[in-house]
């Protein structure tokens, strides 16, 4: 008997943005059995793609097929925060079928709904434990659980519902490090057809293949991450030496060129010389001169058309060499003196996580901060991280006690929902310092690669990382500059590139920075002084 694999195919797939910026126009795609790491720079239009691929999007062209159900991860997770974990995982309905029957219900209509599920209790607890959920009743509701609980809970459902085509966008979102790793050994069971977007390198060393989205076309590398960054370098070394050989060619064919000037040149005087001097009948010597000229304008013609050839053969070989963009973040010059307060929490005690058990803080239920420091914030998924942060920006209340921040701040949340979605990008960087000039709006925003028609895009078309870059470039421009700033697993959504220039910016800032991630390596490079574990 044989067996059909499991694929996913774009064929000749278009999709652009209702104000007319074009992210396809016939992509050809073929995804086989395996997992695939779909990586790229932010908005080159990975997540776009992934959601053509769920059929969230409908493309303007083209088609795309799948051999089967289609499960998909999305880079935000927003779970209905009233739902039981048993609706989030879609076997609420199996589950009352199966409580009837147990209670002597034997109505058809809950045979219906069970179906071949009879043990599905006991498969959600074993996916659920198989996730670190495993404390998770069935009968909770999701507002009782963190970002990164919700994240892994949408995956469990996915993984119960054994899709054919499971598409994962940056699933390392917001997990702490034992909630990665779990979720790492999901990838590495996985048996059908996964496309994964991910920056967390960890991730794509786990990934049979990589596909490359740069300018609308995917081009394969085969093997890890490690393995793509190796056969990328070669490539660009060789692309590189290719630009050299091209360049000295064109100058070759420049000198030959001109030669072919000089000797035409030449050939004319001379004519003229024998011409003017008469010492052949005038009839050869007329001839001579033409069969010169001619002579002379072909191989004139021969060098010209070697120069084109040569400056066209430089343009594709510096067309192969990648010089990718980056932002470039300046933090606002706000120096805090180290014996200033910037921030005192008291006898805080927060809504949600492991803190509203007690008092958060050091010993006697306070936390003071001074100057500029650095403080992190770690700890497991739903013990309270992101809880603090907004307690501190104001948007939460505390159940008791008082924060008191002496400073102007700014905080950039998780969700990136400062912006407004119908807005453009300059529209929502302007709400932010309405007495900035549009032309200071709009040189910032070329720091973050939002340079011309780019700025003017609605904040609902951005990808990920775009949504990032826009949201701190509103942040950074934000009257008065904060001298505190609250960071909600910043690295989230970025591209390597960024995130080096994120840090680099942050190691440059002479404010506060107290930074909630999971990302040590950017934790270190920033130069955290405090750690707080919740």
């Amino acid at each position: 008997m044989s067996h059909t694999p499991t694929f996913v195919t774009c064929s000749s797939l278009s999709f652009a943005w209702p104000d007319g910026t074009t992210v396809f126009d016939g992509l050809q795609l073929a995804v086989g059995p395996g997992r695939t790491g779909l990586i790229g720079l932010n908005g080159s239009g990975k997540s776009t793609l992934l959601r053509l691929l769920a059929g969230e999007l409908t493309p303007s062209a083209g088609t795309v097929k799948a051999s089967g159900d289609i499960g998909y991860l999305p880079q935000t997770v927003v779970l209905d925060t009233g739902l039981r974990v048993d609706q989030a995982l879609g076997i609420a309905a199996v589950r009352a079928g199966l409580l009837a029957i147990e209670a002597g219900d034997t109505s058809e209509e809950h045979f219906a709904a069970v179906g071949d599920d009879w043990d599905v209790e006991e498969r959600a607890r074993a996916t659920l434990d198989q996730l670190g959920l495993g404390h998770i009743g069935l009968d909770r509701t999701v507002g009782e659980l963190s970002g990164g609980e919700c994240v892994l809970l949408r995956l469990a459902a996915l993984l119960l519902a054994r899709p054919a085509v499971l598409l994962l966008d940056e699933p390392t979102n917001n997990l702490d490090l034992l909630a990665r790793e779990r979720l790492y050994a999901a990838v590495d069971s996985w048996p059908g057809v996964m496309v994964v977007v991910s920056h967390d390198r960890a991730l794509l060393e786990r990934v049979d293949r990589i596909a490359d989205l740069r300018d609308g076309e995917v081009r394969w590398y085969g093997g890890t991450y490690s393995a793509y960054e190796e056969a990328l370098a070669q490539e660009q070394e060789a692309a590189e030496r290719m630009v050299r050989v091209a360049e000295a060619d064109v100058q070759r064919q420049k000198r030959e060129l001109a030669d072919a000037h000089v000797k035409l040149a030449r050939r004319v005087r001379y004519g003229q010389k024998m011409y003017d001097t008469k010492r052949e009948p005038r009839v050869v010597m007329k001839a001579r001169r033409r069969a010169a000229q001619v002579s002379a304008g072909k191989h004139r013609i021969m060098h010209s058309e070697k120069l084109a050839e040569a400056r066209e053969r430089l343009d594709e070989a510096v067309e192969a060499v990648r010089d990718d963009d980056e932002i470039r973040i300046e933090l606002p010059r706000t120096v805090v003196p180290p014996d200033r307060a910037v921030l005192t929490l008291r006898d805080l005690r927060l809504r949600y996580g492991a803190p509203t058990g007690g008092t958060f803080g050091q010993a006697g239920g306070g936390l003071q901060v001074h100057g500029p420091e650095r403080i992190s914030l770690t700890g497991r998924n739903g013990s309270g991280k992101t809880t603090l942060l907004r307690t501190i920006a104001g948007e939460l209340e505390p159940v008791s006690g008082q924060v008191q921040v002496h400073v102007p701040l700014r905080f950039l949340p998780q969700r990136l929902d400062v912006l407004d979605d119908s807005l453009s990008v300059a529209e929502n960087v302007a709400r932010f310092a309405p007495g900035a000039t549009n032309n200071a709006i709009r040189a910032r925003l070329a720091r973050f690669l939002f340079r011309g028609a780019s700025a003017d895009r609605p904040a609902g078309t951005l990808s990920g990382g775009e949504r990032f870059r826009a949201s701190l470039a509103a942040l950074l421009l934000a009257e008065p500059a904060p001298q505190l700033l609250l960071l909600d697993e910043p690295t989230n959504n970025l591209d390597l590139a960024s995130t080096r220039r994120l840090t680099e910016a942050l190691r440059a800032y002479e404010g506060a920075l107290i930074v909630a991630s999971h990302d040590a390596p950017f934790l270190d490079a920033i130069g955290v002084t405090r750690r707080l574990t919740l």
